[in-house]
């Protein structure tokens, strides 16, 4: 790694937040509003009044969950009727909507919200037995608009694509008798149909279960980590480690959004959060707009697959399986490292080749000084260490808080009095609206699937197609996690995507935990894979390239992410699960060894995409590298010796041509220089 770095005139002008002055080191703040500013800035009365509702909303789902549980059934309406409220008061339904103020239209259906969840909760005990049996018509009346609103608001929070695909599957409920083959059902009538998916199999399943008891109180712990300063120090830390490194900004963007992406919902909310500072910094140092962008698209998407918290889906996925969430954790540990270890070699090379340098030294926080206050790390620390003690993932969530606000009173600057506890709240309400949204509209489909049996139907058909080819089923399994994920965040894509397709990979007989997390992760590289690329187009934006372009360049950053659900599907020794090595015969030194060669791979796929090995890479040499890295990553010893004596040769040959260079130049040099005297 080069330590050199540029005339510090490249970063006095225009830095992001500009520098300080007495000091010359770069303004490192995190803009703490900038994943709400979708939402309306509503002041006055009705924006403090909204405020204290979204605190106390968050206040009470802690305590719900905590101190106080009561039936889920009326807590997850709660849910759901609550953040409904909020997200129709504070998200404009069209562009030319006003951005100070809610509407006739946003008033309308944020009564309608609470109108049909007070019916719910009122007659919760008896709908439990009729809802989708024999419903009667102010079931069906409350019913239907229920079910229009959960679209409506998942339209507000995340675009058309959810919505759209949610009327897809609802008007397949209805076609399914006139429609040929698989896809023919008996058929349903309205009153059974909008009862069954406003019900507990549907809009209230195991997305919005999820989303009321696990992501609710991670998205507050996130608040209460930006509130409390250790968010700050996040990205301080980062740029203190690596920021003075080649191309050190894009290093940073990767090591930051590693640790910031774990705790956000979504990837495109954290590429806008961490990249609103580095892609600035970014493009001060070389890199390309598009180049920025797409890096930090790769990074932030990665952090939904990084342990601890892994984003949101995972919880979903421990649900569904029944797999212990610690199980889960210690499975993503090292397919997240070989994730990022892409994204990094890739960095490096593109600065290698460019020549790009880092930022100055003395404009960075002093390591010396970082390094004291490492204990802001303790939060973290503490969740990862209750998780692993087998702790319940709620109660582990709460002490993480707790531990937030206690670290927050090391520091002087940071201490979180009733104020800024209050603001944490606040945030944890509002940014869990888009989640909320998400996961009760995904419900729908997930209901018109258990009502209508097409994931079977669809199982069955995978089935075929694959024959008793495992790969060309993952390969299906892929294409259908990333198409069902375009333009939808994570969580969502993952439920539907793992309700469809899992099934059909388990009754192959593949191992639930593999199937799942197979599907998992092509549902999250959904935000980095043209043409609807989420988090590329989020970080487009900021940089100023062109959207299109920034998701082809980010799929072809994140290229590993496509390879290494395959690397862990042929080699489960990757996701460290006791009971499928058992299965294998394996031990730890197998995980070492694979782990291993599998970040060789991985390194030998970043140089033939970058075309730079260890010096420009030819033509004729990038099939080499391609072929030393699918070799490296095969589970087979013989083809990974093969792999690894492809890049010993291959570096063997750059040396000796870069030292005949060397040696030649002199000589020339000589002969071009005058005689003295």
């Amino acid at each position: 790694m080069s330590d050199k770095t540029p005339k510090d005139a490249q970063f006095r002008a225009e830095t992001p937040g500009g520098a300080a002055p007495e000091s010359g080191r770069l303004n490192l703040e995190i803009n703490e509003e900038i994943e709400l500013s979708a939402q309306r800035n509503i002041e006055g009365w009705l924006g403090k009044t909204i405020a204290i509702a979204a605190a106390v909303i968050s206040a009470l789902h802690i305590y719900s969950l905590v101190f106080y549980p009561i039936d889920p059934w009326v807590f997850r309406v709660f849910h759901v009727m609550t953040l409904s409220v909020l997200g129709f008061l504070l998200l404009p339904g069209w562009s030319s909507a006003s951005k100070a103020k809610p509407n006739l239209v946003d008033w309308t259906f944020a009564i309608a919200s609470v109108v049909v969840g007070v019916y719910i909760i009122q007659n919760y005990q008896i709908l439990m037995f009729r809802m989708g049996v024999l419903p009667t018509k102010l079931d069906f009346y409350m019913s239907i608009v229920g079910a229009f609103l959960v679209l409506e608001i998942a339209r507000r929070a995340s675009g058309w694509a959810l919505p759209i695909l949610s009327a897809v599957f609802i008007g397949y409920s209805f076609a399914g008798p006139h429609l040929p083959g698989v896809l023919n059902h008996r058929g349903y009538s309205m009153e059974r149909f909008f009862t069954y998916i406003y019900g507990l199999d549907g809009v209230f399943s195991v997305p919005i279960s999820i989303s009321s008891k696990y992501i609710i109180i991670f998205i507050i712990f996130s608040s209460f980590l930006t509130v409390s300063g250790v968010g700050r120090y996040f990205v301080e830390w980062a740029f203190s480690v690596s920021g003075h490194l080649r191309g050190g900004p894009a290093k940073v963007a990767i090591l930051a959004s590693a640790l910031m992406g774990t705790i956000n919902g979504t990837s495109a909310g954290n590429a806008v959060a961490t990249g609103s500072l580095t892609i600035p910094l970014m493009r001060k140092v070389g890199y390309k707009p598009r180049f920025a962008a797409a890096t930090e698209a790769v990074a932030s998407t990665g952090g939904q697959i990084m342990p601890p918290v892994m984003g949101a889906g995972v919880f979903i996925m421990a649900e569904m399986t029944g797999i212990p969430f610690q199980h889960i954790m210690i499975a993503g540990i090292l397919p997240a490292l070989l994730y990022f270890a892409s994204a990094y070699f890739m960095v490096d090379k593109e600065a290698s080749k460019l020549g790009l340098m880092g930022v100055p030294r003395h404009m960075l926080p002093p390591l010396g000084e970082v390094m004291k206050k490492v204990y802001m790390f303790l939060p973290i620390v503490i969740l990862f260490g209750m998780l692993m003690m087998g702790m319940s993932v709620i109660r582990s969530g709460f002490f993480a808080i707790i531990a937030a606000l206690v670290i927050s009173w090391v520091n002087k600057e940071n201490r979180m009095g009733p104020h800024r506890v209050f603001k944490a709240l606040e945030a944890g309400a509002k940014g869990t609206i888009q989640l909320m949204a998400v996961c009760a509209a995904a419900g729908i489909i997930m209901g018109v699937i258990a009502l209508t049996g097409i994931g079977l139907k669809f199982s069955s058909l995978l089935l075929g197609i694959a024959g008793t080819s495992e790969f060309m089923a993952m390969f299906f399994a892929m294409c259908i996690a990333i198409i069902l994920g375009m333009g939808m965040p994570t969580t969502a894509a993952y439920a539907v995507a793992a309700s469809v397709v899992a099934p059909g990979l388990i009754s192959m007989g593949i191992e639930p935990l593999l199937a799942h997390f197979f599907v998992f992760y092509f549902a999250c590289v959904s935000a980095i894979t043209p043409p609807v690329a989420l988090a590329s187009y989020a970080a487009s934006a900021i940089s100023g390239s062109d959207p299109m372009k920034t998701g082809y360049t980010s799929f072809r950053l994140g290229i590993a992410a496509y390879i290494v659900p395959f690397m862990f599907f042929y080699a489960p020794d990757l996701l460290m699960n006791e009971a499928m090595m058992e299965l294998a015969g394996s031990g730890p030194l197998d995980v070492v060894l694979r782990f291993g060669t599998a970040m060789l791979g991985i390194f030998a796929l970043a140089s033939a995409v970058q075309s730079w090995f260890f010096g420009k890479v030819d033509r004729w040499q990038q099939p080499l590298l391609l072929a030393g890295a699918f070799l490296l990553v095969s589970p087979n010893h013989l083809l990974d010796l093969s792999g690894l004596a492809i890049l010993v040769a291959l570096y063997a040959l750059q040396r000796f041509v870069l030292n005949r260079r060397q040696s030649g130049k002199p000589q020339a040099v000589a002969e071009d220089q005058p005689q003295a005297n």
